[in-house]
């Protein structure tokens, strides 16, 4: 069976036929035209930067009744959903995006993304 560097296979991202040693080289990508293609996708974002989001991690969720909400004071405890350690979910404009783990950041809570939540996976 032949080595896959003895094919002569298309170049595919030129629409052309068979690349030959000629144009071997050509059709590597060099470091900094990757570099220049990621300036390019920045640039064209840049309309966007400034659009608002909210963002939003939830630790858990529970369900009381409006009798039991008004007999809470400072100190009460609120049972929740969830298990401690286990992740929590992060929406972006009420949109399940991620899931993620609680992170204390020089005496701030934060959240360290662990999975990210494509379309049709949030169930």
């Amino acid at each position: 069976m032949a080595d896959s560097t003895d094919l002569d296979l298309p170049d595919l991202n030129r629409g052309q036929g068979a690349a030959g040693p000629e144009d071997s080289a050509s059709t590597d990508l060099p470091a900094q035209s990757l570099v220049d293609e990621a300036v390019r996708t920045a640039v064209d974002l840049a309309p966007v930067y400034d659009v608002p989001v909210n963002i939003s991690a939830v630790l858990g969720k529970t369900h009381i009744d409006v009798n039991s909400l008004l007999k809470l004071t400072s100190g009460s405890v609120l049972e929740l959903d969830r298990k401690v350690g286990e992740a929590i979910d992060i929406y972006v404009n009420n949109r399940l995006v991620a899931r993620g783990e609680v992170v204390v950041v020089d005496d701030r809570l934060g959240v360290t993304m662990t999975e990210i939540i494509k379309d049709g996976d949030s169930a």
